[in-house]
């Protein structure tokens, strides 16, 4: 399988990259404006000039296309819309009508953040959309427009993205601020009134690619079924350090000021992905016991 990554340099890009070649496809990769560093060819691309796309797919000609790359800068994309929208919501469709034009496969993710929060039964892929802020109004465009423009591509909502980052193979997202927290002492405010599903970036690369290898197309959320709270989640890796609770503090999403609202529930249900793969998604504790180096 000749696969073209797109966005490699991010946590998911760079998980998917890493995915990809464990199973000896051939892989290629773009970024936006730092190299990675993976021993595979690489072509600096902006999103915002995807009409150059069509070069990087002659050049490479892949057979799939994943496109990783976003601006998922939450507050950032509510300090500047435009951008988010072309970003997030215009270039994807773009991408996937190249690909639809030259027959080749494309896969787009997408984000939790799509919806409202004011569940509290996990989102199902059919649930409907209702951000609250740019960043999931322009994901939620981004879904709309790789639909529009390319028939069969697959679709995938990630939440809480977190993992080992495979171009530095360095802990990144929320369990890394946790872990530095509690090793230097210091305590770990973590709200008791959020839930979600969090996705490790190896595990979401290991399904997306079971989904293309699977032929899958539509949408599908990919996530561990665990929904849980960030002290939770907390607890769960301050276990997994071995030094109990005594750092983890309660609080609330109102103890904190941003500039972007964030629903309060964006659990994803995972019924369609295990289904469509005949194997449940691993929980919480199984994708911590995944990197259990990385808390020793």
């Amino acid at each position: 399988m000749r696969s073209l990554v797109v966005g490699a340099n991010g946590l998911l890009g760079s998980a998917v990259v890493h995915a990809a070649r464990q199973r000896d496809w051939t892989v290629f990769g773009t970024y936006h404006s730092t190299s990675p560093a993976f021993d595979i060819p690489l072509t600096q691309f902006d999103l915002r000039d995807h009409g150059s796309f069509v070069d990087v797919l002659v050049d490479y000609d892949p057979d799939v296309v994943i496109n990783c790359a976003a601006m998922t800068d939450v507050d950032g994309c509510e300090g500047s819309p435009e951008q988010a929208d072309i970003l997030n919501g215009q270039a994807p469709g773009a991408l996937a009508a190249h690909c639809e034009e030259a027959g080749i496969q494309f896969v787009h993710v997408s984000t939790d953040y799509v919806f409202d929060g004011t569940s509290r039964t996990p989102y199902r892929e059919d649930s409907e959309p209702a951000p609250v802020q740019v960043y999931g109004a322009s994901k939620l465009a981004g879904e709309r427009s790789v639909r529009r423009e390319h028939e069969a591509a697959l679709i995938t909502r990630l939440s809480f993205v977190w993992g080992i980052h495979r171009g530095r193979e360095e802990l990144t997202g929320f369990p890394a601020w946790v872990r530095e927290q509690i090793r230097s002492g210091e305590s770990v405010p973590l709200f008791t009134d959020q839930w979600v599903t969090p996705t490790r970036a190896g595990q979401a690369a290991d399904t997306l690619l079971d989904l293309i290898e699977s032929g899958e197309t539509g949408l599908y959320h990919v996530a561990c079924p665990s929904c849980v709270t960030p002290f939770e989640f907390g607890s769960a890796i301050a276990d997994a350090l071995g030094t109990g609770e005594e750092l983890l503090e309660e609080g609330s999403v109102a103890d904190v000021q941003r500039d972007a609202s964030r629903p309060t529930y964006s659990c994803l249900d995972m019924s369609r992905v295990e289904e469509a793969l005949g194997r449940p998604q691993p929980t919480l504790r199984d994708d911590i016991a995944a990197v259990g180096n990385a808390f020793r």
